[in-house]
């Protein structure tokens, strides 16, 4: 297995960064790869559609607005990975900021396992570069 974690700092709130990242159904929110998601077998499955075409299909594992944590696992995916597994959290650091993790647990599948890995990073910077324009870090 092979775990990519990452984290960006964020000028906002723990609150106001989970209001917009924290849905399950939230990622095509401010994910710039996405074009949108859509929920199913009672909202514990989403399909994520590429702005690019394709679609990944993960599952809904833990969901704790309290933490401010969600976990997922991919079911299908054009991506080249393989019992993946994911976790989006945030973490107040102060009034004001706040820390976003994201991290992966994954075998490469398809692709070379720095390939792959490159792959997830690009994936979760880009989500990281959306934050950061929108709340300063």
């Amino acid at each position: 297995m092979v775990t990519v974690n990452m984290a960006i700092e964020l000028n906002a709130a723990a609150d106001k960064a989970w209001s917009l990242i924290g849905g399950y159904n939230d990622l095509p929110n401010w994910h710039p790869a996405l074009k949108k998601s859509e929920l199913s077998e009672n909202d514990s499955v989403r399909t994520l559609f590429l702005v690019g075409g394709g679609e990944v299909v993960d599952k809904l594992l833990i969901h704790n607005d309290n933490e401010r944590t969600c976990s997922y696992a991919i079911v299908d995916s054009p991506l080249p990975v393989a019992d993946y597994s994911a976790e989006l959290k945030v973490i107040e650091q102060g009034s004001d900021k706040s820390t976003v993790e994201w991290s992966a647990e994954f075998n490469a599948d398809g692709a070379p396992e720095s390939e792959a890995i490159g792959i997830i990073e690009g994936i979760f910077q880009a989500g990281f570069d959306t934050l950061k324009d929108k709340f300063g870090g």
